[in-house]
Parts: structure tokens; sequence; C-alpha cells
């Protein structure tokens, strides 16, 4: 049986720096592989680092192309939603997501990563994380509340066993700054209509009084009767003047991801979701999260 990465289910983690990086063409994507799989956290159990790697699924096809899901593709083409509404496609090749305790350790790490991959990638963006008040967002209300416990968040995140990619996931990374002044201009009730939920206790509205473009009701995706839940790691980013929010989600596959967006860009049935009028995508990009076992096969024998 294969292991997911365990950083994906590493909660707590105070500290985040998410790393995309790009190949030139006519890269050895095998040798390539190889560097990024001997990079490695700090081997001590007191103030740890977690790592996550993610390649883009073109990439990944090309040297494991029996462990890669069929029909996972990257965000190579911007999402048209409704009334000329867009989300941007910024895919690259490499997503790198260090996370630990303090920022000290986690900077570290990133730096030894950039300068090892220096010969062999350019580094496209990098971003800050940081968590903001245990589980809220820079909105004020709770983030991830609707994910699945810890217990069966594997059986939402990860690829079933037998089937190509297994223990692998499907990873949604967006960047999406918050017009805040716009946001608190509203008062609370408004903001919660927004939600879907109130901003005290979280508790979703009522399905008779649910507004139908609140973002609760365009981020549930439905398939034959059943709610098809992702697993969602988000952070806060940015400095007072400018900040928002990094998504982060993974889902056993890639079509529940898509339908998600295409129902908040209100692509499905010209609905948009009420939030994106004040935050706006600024990146989007999907990859392909390993196994643990399939990185494994990657390593420099030493």
């Amino acid at each position: 049986m294969a292991t997911p990465q365990t950083g994906i289910f590493a909660l707590g983690d105070a500290a985040h720096i998410y790393l995309e990086f790009s190949v030139p063409p006519g890269t050895d994507a095998e040798r390539f592989v190889r560097e990024v799989v001997s990079i490695h956290e700090p081997r001590t159990t007191v103030g740890g680092v977690n790592i996550v790697i993610g390649f883009r699924p073109e990439l990944w096809r090309s040297v494991a192309p029996n462990d890669t899901p069929e029909k996972l593709t990257g965000f190579n083409e911007p999402l048209a939603g409704s009334a000329g509404y867009s989300m941007p496609a910024t895919q690259a090749d490499l997503w790198l997501w260090i996370a630990g305790a303090s920022y000290d350790v986690v900077f570290d790490l990133a730096r030894d990563a950039v300068a090892k991959l220096a010969p062999y990638a350019k580094i496209e963006r990098e971003l800050d994380g940081w968590s903001y008040r245990h589980s809220r967002d820079l909105t004020g209300f709770e983030d991830g509340t609707e994910n699945p416990a810890l217990m069966i968040a594997p059986s939402v995140a990860t690829i079933p066993d037998g089937e190509p990619g297994a223990a692998g996931t499907v990873l949604l990374y967006q960047q999406w700054q918050h017009q805040t002044s716009e946001w608190e201009a509203l008062p609370d009730d408004a903001q919660e209509r927004v939600m879907g939920r109130t901003k005290a206790d979280s508790t979703e509205f009522a399905e008779d009084v649910m507004p139908a473009d609140s973002h609760v009701s365009r981020t549930t995706v439905d398939e034959d009767g059943e709610e098809r839940k992702i697993f969602r790691r988000n952070t806060a980013y940015g400095n007072v003047t400018t900040h928002g929010t990094v998504f982060v989600g993974f889902s056993a596959d890639q079509q529940r991801l898509d339908r998600m967006l295409r129902r908040m860009a209100g692509a499905e049935d010209g609905l948009r979701d009420a939030l994106t009028r004040y935050t706006t995508p600024l990146t989007g990009a999907y990859y392909f999260v390993p196994s643990l076992q399939a990185l494994q096969r990657f390593a420099n024998v030493e």
C-alpha cells in the first residue's frame, strides 16, 4: 500500500513558504525530478519542517506514465466565467510547500532548495503563508470548516489503491488577493450572506434561506446526490496593505476541483460566487503530488 506525502496532513504549522519553478525546454525531466527528490527536510524531530512536492501533471507523466492519473492536466488556460469574469492560468512545472513551527527553519530549507535547483529551474513565484487567529482567514471567517476529519481525509484527498497514481493527490493552488476595504465596508449580516454562514460560530444557513450565490452554495459540488469534498490547507499571506488567501486544495480527482472553480466563476450556469466580488485570483495551477513510494523511485542512492 502506497503512502501519501505526510506534510499534506501535518496540521498546526504556523509558517509556510510556497515556491513555484519552471524548467527550460529540453530539460532532462528525469534528472530534474531526481534533483527535486534529493531535497530533504532537516533530520531532526525538534523544530522540524515538512516539505510537500508537486509536479506539473505533464512533466510527471513524462517520467512516470504508469503512476499518473489518466486525464489529469495542468491549469493551462484561463477559466472563463460569466459576464467576462475569468480566473488566470499560471501553471509552472514544480511546486514546493515548506512548512514548520517557526519561520527561520522554513526559510533556511527554502533557501537551500532554491540554491540546489538553480542550475535546473527558474523560480517563478514565492509566497509566504501564515496562520491567522488559529483557523480564520483574513475575511474574519473560519476557513476549512468543511474539511473532513483527519481520520478520513486521506480517502477524500488521495487516489485509491489500484488506480494510477495511488496515494498521490491532485492539488489546486491559487493566490487570492482580498479587496479588504470593500469587504469591511459591508455589515456583518451582508458578509454572512456572501459566505452563506455566520461569522461568529461558522454555522451554515438553512437550505431555505441560503443565498444561491453564496460561497457555500457555489463551492459545494454534488454528484449523483452526494457531496464531493476536498481537503483544504489554506493560509493567509501578505502584509498590512496587500494580503489575502493562499488556496491549497487537495482532491482524489481533478474533476471536483474543476467543477468547484467553474461554479465559482459562473461558468456552469451564469451564477457567480458572491465572494469573488471581494477577492481576486492572481494565480492558478494544478499539480500532481505523488506518493512517497513514487518519489522514492527517483531517489539517488547514497
